[in-house]
């Protein structure tokens, strides 16, 4: 559910390099024609400038390039586009909640959760094994900047010996299988297991279309569920 975003970036209006005239769209300020503007000195030679007076022109100059500096600045601040700043934001929940769920320390291969970001609302959808998975992953992601409401729809799976017993056999089956071994790598296993009364589900990623098919073979072939929906979604690795 990745979504890439960026950062934002402000371009300066003051010039870094001597051009012609440079212009802060905002106010209408030539800037580089204001600065050139200061440092005319007087020419005639009945005219000397102390040392004083000299030091006091180009504190002048400085403090108005700074000043002429953050205007703009504040100006291309304001200007940005709200669409793109909400766009940008938004990106930033998702990778913040995506993460925030990864490491929750119960979240294993028996669960599932999938979410949603709209607005400054997430949604949590899934089946997790333990009731205190469905608080923790609400609680891990309500203190992301951005996120004012949490619509919990986590359902917790029902407590059954049978399904457990089926869950093992499935793990077996599935991440024993020549070709699958790969997928038990790592921590967050991304063949999810769910089971549910003795109806199975695969959810989850998968590198590629004759994997997918394997696991749905090797989860057919376990005895004792009911049905198997295989909803792996297959995403080639880089």
């Amino acid at each position: 559910m990745a979504v890439p975003g960026g950062n934002l970036n402000f371009a300066y209006c003051f010039p870094q390099t001597f051009a012609p005239e440079m212009v802060c769209p905002r106010f209408g300020v030539k800037i580089f024609k204001a600065f050139c503007q200061l440092t005319v000195w007087d020419e005639h030679p009945l005219i000397t400038l102390s040392t004083a007076r000299s030091n006091m022109r180009v504190k002048s100059l400085v403090s108005l390039g700074t000043l002429l500096s953050l205007l703009c600045l504040s100006a291309a601040a304001q200007d940005t586009q709200p669409g793109q700043a909400s766009a940008k934001s938004q990106d930033r929940v998702i990778r913040e909640v995506r993460h925030e769920l990864l490491m929750l320390p119960y979240f294993g291969v028996f669960d599932s959760i999938a979410f949603k970001v709209d607005g400054d609302t997430v949604t949590l959808m899934g089946q997790v094994v333990r009731p205190s998975l469905k608080s923790d992953a609400e609680n891990a992601i309500k203190h992301i900047e951005g996120v004012e409401h949490v619509n919990n729809q986590i359902e917790v799976l029902p407590p059954s010996s049978m399904d457990d017993q089926l869950r093992l056999r499935l793990y077996r089956a599935i991440y024993g299988a020549p070709g699958l071994e790969k997928y038990a790598l790592g921590v967050q296993k991304p063949i999810r297991i769910i089971v549910k009364n003795g109806r199975v589900a695969l959810e989850g990623v998968i590198d590629s279309q004759a994997d997918k098919d394997l696991a749905g073979i090797r989860a057919k072939g376990v005895p004792g569920s009911f049905s198997v929906d295989n909803n792996l979604q297959v995403v080639p690795s880089k």
